[in-house]
Parts: C-alpha cells; structure tokens; sequence
C-alpha cells in the first residue's frame, strides 16, 4: 500500500552523517562565543541565554557562565534546545553568506521529488530543531527543497526514541499511524515509531547490515520506486 504520508530523518538518512559533525558542528563550535559576545543584546540571544539559565538552575548566571555552558553541551553534543536554537543562528548566519551549503544524497532528492509529485505528504523529524533542518533543505546544491515538506518536527514534539512521539506526530498531520512510513538509520528509532503503529524502513547507506528486523534500503531509488506508485 502506498503511504499517505512519509517522515524522514535527517543524518544517515537524508543526508551525510559527515556533513553534520565535520562541518557544521565544527562551524558553530568555533563561532559559539564570538556569537553570543555580539549579540547578547538582542532579543534572541537574550531569550537563549535566559533558557540557560533555567535549564541549569541558576537564574543569576553571567554571560561568561552560560558561554561555558553552552560550550559544554556543544562539546557533549546534548540535545538541548537553547543550544539547538544558537547553533540554528548561527548556522543561517552562514547559509546567508554562502559558507555553508546543506548535503542532501542525490537519490534523496530524486526520491523527495518522486514522492511530492506522487501526492505524497512529506515531514521531517530531526533531533536538530526545525529551524536547522529548513537550512540543510534551504540551501542546496539543488536548489530550495523546503517546498518539498509540509511540516517539520525537532524534539520539541518528543525523544525520537520514544513511541509517543510518533503517535503526537500522527495526531498533528492527521494521519493515521498505518498509512505513514517513516526512514530512518537508527533501529532504535524505528522501533518506537512501529510501537506507534508506523510502517518503517531503515537506510543502510554504508551497506546491508547483517539483520534487521525491518525492510533495508541502501539509497531513495528503491524506496516507492515510481512504477510501485503509477
């Protein structure tokens, strides 16, 4: 059966698991500072900034204090949304100026492409906040694909390694659970996403793995291929 809708992960999915720890991690990581130094001021570093705050439980923090801090979770790679919402900043400061460019995989795109025109409903679900994901599919070597996806979801909706999750997803596409197909590189989250009733599919983009309890793919191209979908 032809899915109604499809959500997809980001790293190892959609794109180079390379693309995120080698090169945008490493951009924010050495921008972190100099960024939040310069624009303290404004009103959201200064929201960001107060998240740190709360999430440490220390309201009097200084400046020097949340920078460290949030340096730390940079370091730690810690799913935290004040962090998600700087790097997110200063990422699109970069897209912006042509530094950066999103990777997406060829056959993601092609398979994207196929599955929009098809009528399929497209969402990603990223462990990177929704503003960070519009970047990536912003700023192509093929162009803008944001039109491509009708809705975005980060953490804010719920661990990706949590059933519940995918069921609060399901409820706010208007989807039922069965009709949505989700892709990912991780098991563990294909796991919840079938506890919640979704159909799954997991990429192995470096090769088959030796089993899976679950249909693999090695690219898009074999995902819905055009003729299962006349």
């Amino acid at each position: 059966m032809t899915p109604r809708a499809i959500l997809t992960d980001i790293e190892g999915t959609t794109s180079s698991i390379a693309f995120v720890h080698e090169v945008l991690f490493p951009y924010s990581r050495a921008r972190l500072a100099g960024y939040v130094a310069g624009h303290s001021a404004g009103p959201e570093v200064a929201a960001i900034l107060d998240a740190v705050r709360a999430e440490a439980g220390e309201p009097a923090l200084d400046l020097a204090g949340c920078t460290a801090l949030l340096a730390e979770w940079h370091d730690a790679d810690r799913k935290i949304a004040p962090l998600k919402s700087l790097q997110g900043l200063i990422w699109a400061e970069g897209y912006a100026a042509g530094t950066l460019q999103g990777h997406v995989y060829a056959d993601a795109v092609a398979g994207l492409r196929r599955w929009h025109a098809q009528g399929i409903e497209l969402y990603v679900y990223s462990s990177g906040s929704v503003a960070a994901q519009k970047l990536i599919f912003g700023h192509t070597a093929y162009g803008d694909l944001t039109p491509l996806f009708a809705g975005h979801f980060d953490t804010a909706v719920g661990g990706k390694k949590e059933a519940a999750s995918y069921a609060a997803i399901a409820g706010a596409i208007g989807v039922p659970a069965g009709e949505i197909l989700f892709l990912s590189d991780v098991e563990a989250e294909l796991d919840a996403a079938a506890a919640a009733g979704f159909e799954v599919t997991l990429l192995a983009r470096d090769g088959v793995p030796p089993a899976s309890a679950y249909p693999v793919a090695e690219s898009f191209d074999t995902i819905l291929p055009a003729e299962a979908i006349a």
